[in-house]
């Protein structure tokens, strides 16, 4: 017998692909499955099922007509693997996604095997808390290129800035506004909103938190008490990564999480 909530159909934009054990993705605020994951999505499918549901106002997923709710999402993303016909999975989280992922597991406990948590939190931190204020701030005064500007500023590391000459800023600025979703401000509005503070405790899967110590969006404080209140939690970092993880250290990144999930039980038929 079941322990889930009721899961209601998905209604969202689905990346499915490979073969395997099955893991799903929950990506971050303002991002999206190939924004996300796009550098080791081929890696990952040639021996696991991926089920990436884009959330409302990202890829082809329809703009939301209320406040994100963070169970609703939650629910929506396993009806997505379910409706992918995957009734048990690993759920790998990013940013926002790492707190949709907490929530899965609390609330679908029966169908989640592991989770792999990854520049995370479990309520914004007040970087993070500060720079959804200013997102929100800026889009209202129509200023979309100093959003874009931020999250550039925020989600780079300074290594990788430094390889940047200023006067050909322009074009990653262009490139940045160019990717952000629709559903950014909905995105950011549940970022200042959610707190899985409590349900830390009552996460029993095994679980891979994964800190990036240069991250300038998400404080590596938060992945640390991630994995401080998650019974048993093995927390790796990656010194002087930024938010969004370079094609280096997303390399890293996927030997850490290939060695986790090999060593997960077998899945049983």
């Amino acid at each position: 017998m079941t322990t889930d909530h009721a899961t209601p159909a998905s209604h969202l934009d689905v990346l499915v692909r490979g073969r395997g054990p099955a893991l799903l993705l929950a990506h971050g605020a303002g991002g999206g499955i190939e924004g996300n994951f796009g550098l080791v999505l081929d890696d990952l499918a040639q021996d696991h099922i991926l089920v990436g549901p884009h959330y409302p106002g990202a890829g082809g997923s329809a703009l939301a007509i209320e406040p994100l709710d963070l169970d609703d999402l939650a629910d929506r993303l396993v009806a997505a693997a379910v409706a992918a016909g995957q009734d048990s999975f690993a759920v790998l989280g990013e940013s926002l996604g790492s707190a949709v992922a907490v929530r899965i597991a609390t609330r679908h406990p029966d169908r989640v095997r592991a989770l792999v948590l990854t520049a995370g939190f479990a309520t914004a931190d007040p970087v993070l808390a500060l720079a959804a204020q200013l997102i929100k701030s800026l889009a209202a005064a129509g200023q979309w290129e100093d959003v874009a500007r931020l999250a550039l500023l925020s989600c780079m590391s300074p290594a990788d800035l430094a390889d940047l000459e200023p006067a050909a800023l322009d074009e990653p600025v262009a490139q940045t506004l160019a990717a952000m979703p629709p559903g950014i401000l909905d995105h950011f509005d549940l970022v200042s909103r959610v707190d899985v503070r409590a349900d830390l405790a009552k996460v029993s899967v095994p679980t891979l938190v994964v800190a990036p110590t240069g991250d300038r969006l998400v404080l590596p404080e938060s992945s640390y008490r991630l994995a401080a209140g998650i019974p048993d939690a093995r927390l790796i970092e990656l010194p002087g990564a930024a938010h969004i993880l370079n094609p280096a250290d997303r390399t890293t990144w996927l030997r850490h999480v290939r060695e986790f999930l090999a060593a997960l039980p077998a899945q049983s038929e």
